[in-house]
């Protein structure tokens, strides 16, 4: 069975994977919470098991890059179908979260970062697909000047924590910039370069606790970054020394990216679990460099085709290894390698049947780099996909 597909998706190679992307992750993980009717929510884990079943084991930021994806994809050819399916992602959290431990009730959390990635999504839902402002939407986004540390200004991981991390202030930037919250937005991007830029490497640290680097780069961090300084010249006035700054803050740290976190061209992978998002949060943001970053920034041009080359070259070689299950895609964990076939398909009752091929957050990364590469295609000239099976 595959998702109902007009011809403007059919226009390239990559739009092409991208559904098939789609596809797979909506017939393998996305299904009603409980039986409650109108909702749709992200099962962590296939074949499931009964954690991932019941939603007992639910995962909230993962459901924030979900929605993210079926923006993606509503945006690039916006069928019934898809509309349907992400209004109801957009109002399932909220139910699910508001019986959780974690959580407040509504979209609050404990932690920040997973209130920011959400609000993210949700504010493209909005703007770019004409989802209806999901209830408590304001009180999520007012967290921002709420729950800031004193001392610095910036978001803490935790309410009420010590430990100060790209992550949360990554996300929160670009969704600052968005909702025309600049000065906040500035301020922010501000201190994830004075603070957490390697001077050697150029990189971005995790975060800072107690004045203390965590000293340890993950993708994803670089990505938040990337995005934050993207949206920051994108709404600078062109041609401005500030604008001109953000653009060499985007090229430092896409050259560090390119030497320091991609082989080949190709995003390292980070595993499964959490890990499994965070190389396609980097290619989402790679694409937002190669799609969004102003022509009046220095070497614009360069600067985007090094980004659409990444995000194409590891974009061919996920695809490249993927595995072919049921028809549709299954992605594997680390883009440079061939997909291993979930054990629990043959074994589901063994607990060491686990690979992180099974996790949601691995194949919303393969979806996530599928839409980034077709964003590409579509934007950026002289890009295409390759000769592989589309």
């Amino acid at each position: 069975m595959s998702l109902p597909r007009s011809a403007s998706a059919q226009s390239t190679a990559w739009a092409s994977r991208a559904d098939a992307a789609e596809s797979a992750v909506v017939h393998r993980h996305i299904r009603r919470l409980c039986a409650i009717p109108w909702t749709r929510i992200g099962c962590v884990r296939w074949p499931v098991d009964v954690p991932s079943a019941t939603f007992i084991s639910w995962h909230y930021w993962w459901q924030a890059q979900l929605i993210d994806c079926a923006v993606d994809a509503t945006v690039r050819d916006p069928t019934p179908a898809r509309r349907r399916r992400l209004g109801r992602l957009c109002r399932t959290p909220w139910i699910r979260n508001s019986v959780s431990r974690a959580g407040t009730g509504g979209w609050r959390r404990d932690f920040n970062d997973d209130m920011m990635w959400m609000a993210l999504a949700l504010e493209r839902a909005i703007r770019l697909c004409g989802v209806r402002r999901p209830r408590g939407f304001d009180r999520m986004t007012a967290a921002i000047a709420d729950g800031t540390d004193p001392a610095t200004g910036v978001l803490p991981w935790r309410r009420g924590g010590d430990f100060l991390n790209a992550p949360t202030n990554g996300p929160a930037a670009i969704l600052c910039a968005r909702l025309g919250w600049i000065d906040t937005a500035e301020m922010l991007c501000d201190w994830l370069d004075a603070t957490l830029r390697d001077p050697q490497t150029a990189l971005i640290h995790d975060g800072i606790r107690n004045g203390v680097l965590v000293e340890d780069y993950y993708t994803y961090c670089q990505g938040a970054v990337l995005g934050a300084e993207t949206e920051r010249a994108a709404h600078t006035g062109k041609g401005t020394r500030l604008q001109a700054m953000h653009g060499e803050r985007v090229a430092r740290l896409l050259e560090a990216v390119s030497t320091g976190m991609c082989t080949g061209g190709v995003i390292h992978g980070a595993g499964g679990g959490d890990g499994g998002l965070f190389a396609g949060i980097l290619a989402r943001y790679l694409a937002a460099v190669a799609c969004d970053l102003p022509d009046a920034v220095p070497d614009a041009d360069l600067l985007r085709s090094t980004a659409a080359n990444l995000v194409l070259t590891s974009a061919e070689a996920a695809w490249g290894n993927r595995i072919e299950f049921d028809g549709e895609p299954l992605f594997g964990h680390d883009w440079a390698i061939p997909a291993v076939v979930p054990a629990a398909l043959f074994r589901p009752d063994d607990p060491s049947a686990r690979v992180a091929e099974r996790d949601l957050s691995v194949q919303l990364s393969g979806w996530m780099l599928m839409e980034a590469a077709a964003r590409v295609d579509e934007v950026v000239p002289g890009y295409g996909a390759g000769t592989g099976g589309g």
